[in-house]
């Protein structure tokens, strides 16, 4: 599987394990509402900065959103 759908598979994972909207995750990563579907979809190839801004947002280390 390609990477951006491996971390896009995770996000949605953890998004759902949190019981959040796709929009409360990007409200609390301060990100686009829109955004987010296309993450979740491995549509994007999200920078470090978005990868570190969605750990902070999901109280964990970056490490953890590549975790299979």
């Amino acid at each position: 599987m390609d990477i951006k759908k491996k971390f896009g598979k995770k996000v949605k994972l953890l998004r759902i394990e949190k019981g959040w909207s796709q929009e409360k995750l990007a409200l609390n990563a301060d990100l686009d509402r829109t955004y987010i579907p296309s993450i979740e979809k491995g549509d994007r190839n999200v920078s470090i900065t978005v990868i570190e801004k969605i750990a902070k947002a999901f109280k964990t280390n970056i490490k953890t959103l590549f975790d299979e």
